[in-house]
């Protein structure tokens, strides 16, 4: 995740108000990430962006994320993009290709773009893990992603 942001309330301009974010959103480990999606939304709201200017595009699962973050990234009025998903490991070593290849897929848009693609993937040991960063007893990294997407736009 976006390394150890803390949940809460920035100070953002005016200008934000303006800006449009795409939330892509992996429909697998539906649970958690629709918890992520609705923090992220909720944060946005929170710092003044319009309702209207957050657009939310799903995609099968995280291996996906990077293919439909770069399709909302390339969108003209598209300012920042949020990817959220869930990997939660298992026993072979399916964890280990699709976490690799949805980080470095995610850093590949940043730069192709020059727009803030955020990473908002959880890669977890066991759905508790995952359970307790959507919203549970360590906060939702869903709104952390969205902060984050913020602060990289006022910078």
């Amino acid at each position: 995740m976006a390394g150890t942001l803390t949940s809460g309330k920035i100070k953002t301009s005016k200008k934000i108000s303006n800006r449009k974010f795409a939330i892509v959103v992996a429909e697998w480990n539906d649970e958690i990430t629709e918890a992520l999606y609705e923090g992220a939304r909720n944060s946005l709201l929170a710092h003044g962006v319009k309702k209207s200017n957050i657009i939310r595009k799903n995609v099968p699962g995280s291996f996906e994320l990077t293919l439909g973050g770069l399709w909302m990234a390339e969108k003209r009025d598209i300012s920042a993009v949020i990817c959220l998903g869930c990997v939660i490991q298992g026993d072979t070593p399916h964890f280990d290709y699709i976490c690799q290849a949805v980080a470095n897929g995610i850093t590949e848009v940043n730069i192709k773009t020059r727009k803030p693609i955020i990473f908002g993937v959880l890669t977890t040991l066991n759905k508790q893990q995952a359970m307790d960063r959507a919203g549970g007893k360590l906060g939702n990294k869903g709104e952390e992603a969205a902060l984050t997407a913020i602060k990289m736009l006022e910078s």
